[in-house]
């Protein structure tokens, strides 16, 4: 499409898009939200960009193949259970951190790991299927 407004306008969305998803993947852990939400609303801004510009544009946007981040994901949601295992608690329970941001205690833990790997797992599959449906539809 060439629509001078439609890429105009999906610049300013993608960049909002992705940082509602960095809200949400952070959120995620403590309340509503999380990986899984995250990663279909970047497959969006990523299917938005391939809508206002071309696949290709939208395949360089993604940096990795689709596939790749799926992996990746996986090996983060697995790495997420191993603090677990080796403090001797049951399988996937949440281990927290305490640090200290400017004066603010911070807790950070292992359900925010898991939720970066479902991220990544839905990020790669669900942008494999829109490029693919893209492509089959051109």
């Amino acid at each position: 499409m060439n629509s001078v407004l439609l890429m105009t306008t999906a610049r300013l969305l993608i960049s909002i898009l992705l940082l509602f998803a960095i809200f949400l993947l952070v959120r995620g852990h403590n309340a509503p939200g999380g990986g899984f939400i995250a990663g279909l609303v970047v497959a969006s801004a990523v299917g938005l960009y391939a809508l206002s510009f071309d696949i290709r544009s939208a395949r360089s946007l993604l940096r990795l193949h689709p596939s790749t981040y799926i992996g990746g994901g996986l090996f983060i949601a697995v790495l997420s259970a191993v603090p677990a295992m080796f403090s001797g608690d049951p399988f996937m329970t949440g281990i927290w951190v305490d640090f200290t941001v400017a004066g603010e205690v911070v807790k950070i833990g292992t359900p925010l790991l898991f939720d970066l790997g479902v991220f990544f797992v839905v990020v790669g599959m669900v942008t494999i299927a829109l490029l693919w449906l893209a492509e089959e539809e051109g």
